[in-house]
């Protein structure tokens, strides 16, 4: 087995691969992540869409377990859009500070707020025309809110009293190319794009849009537990037998299986309060031993 798993990535990387073969290579990947990972979903914690969608703005350059130990004291005191427009920045940036970036984040949820609250009556709208026209929004954190978000929060984004039904959502298929998603698409070459909206625009191109917000889950999911950066675990990966580039990172099945993060190395995920059927353990707050 180990051993048909080193051979055919390197057949499949001498080959000049034809446009079938990589549709039915990606999707056969696809189908793979989707046993491997049957509960993935979007790590942020969240109730209702205006929460997913300042949650989303505040992830970029950190973690979503950053986020989630964050959002639950910035939310408490501003539940609505209408309360963080209003905002003290300083008040802010003290509790979003962890984050990073604390200043120019603060800056863009808060104009964010002020933006719902003008023009859209403090709703989060469902489209992605009219989510990419609000400050601090581009495509990639639009279609998580999209693809994710609660179709019937919409009318009551800002309510702190409404139990969100998080698992309807608005119902825009769309994929979500973050630093993963690229990095493992061009590693299992799908594309060369390095243009997050060139890489969007190939990668649709293989795959209808009813799989697209799941396989953005699945991939990213798959790069923060197993296809890392710099020292994939190649070993322990269920598609290694499918990929190009097998070999860069560690083929020992032993000492693969010791580079597993979270719920795959019996570790808590990113998630303080994680869905019902999430194998893993809960992330701990912020200070907590």
């Amino acid at each position: 087995m180990l051993l048909s798993r080193g051979v055919l990535p390197r057949r499949l990387a001498s080959m000049a691969e034809t446009r079938l073969a990589l549709v039915r290579r990606a999707r056969r990947i696809n189908r793979a992540l989707a046993e491997t990972y049957p509960y993935a979903h979007c790590e942020l914690d969240f109730v209702n869409a205006w929460q997913l969608l300042v949650a989303t703005v505040l992830s970029a350059q950190t973690t979503d377990l950053r986020v989630n130990q964050v959002t639950p004291a910035l939310f408490a005191k501003y539940p609505r859009p209408a309360d963080l427009a209003g905002a003290d920045p300083a008040d802010v940036e003290d509790l979003i500070r962890p984050t990073g970036f604390f200043r120019a984040k603060t800056r863009s949820i808060t104009r964010l707020a002020g933006s719902l609250v003008a023009d859209h009556d403090g709703m989060v709208p469902k489209t992605l025309v009219e989510l990419v026209k609000l400050p601090g929004v581009g495509r990639k954190t639009a279609f998580v809110v999209t693809g994710n978000a609660c179709a019937d929060d919409a009318s009551r984004a800002g309510d702190p009293n409404h139990d969100a039904k998080v698992h309807t959502p608005f119902g825009v298929p769309g994929l979500t190319v973050d630093t993963h998603f690229g990095r493992l698409v061009r590693r299992w070459k799908w594309t060369e794009q390095e243009d997050p909206e060139k890489v969007e625009a190939e990668i649709a191109a293989i795959f209808p849009k009813s799989e697209w917000t799941m396989l953005s889950h699945r991939v990213i999911f798959h790069g923060r537990r197993i296809c890392h950066s710099r020292k994939p675990a190649c070993g322990a990966c269920p598609i290694a037998h499918l990929c190009p580039s097998y070999g860069e990172g560690e083929t020992d099945p032993e000492k693969a299986r010791k580079l597993l993060k979270y719920e795959m190395g019996g570790y808590p995920g990113q998630r303080l309060n994680p869905p019902p059927d999430y194998p893993g353990k809960a992330a701990a707050p912020m200070g907590a031993v």
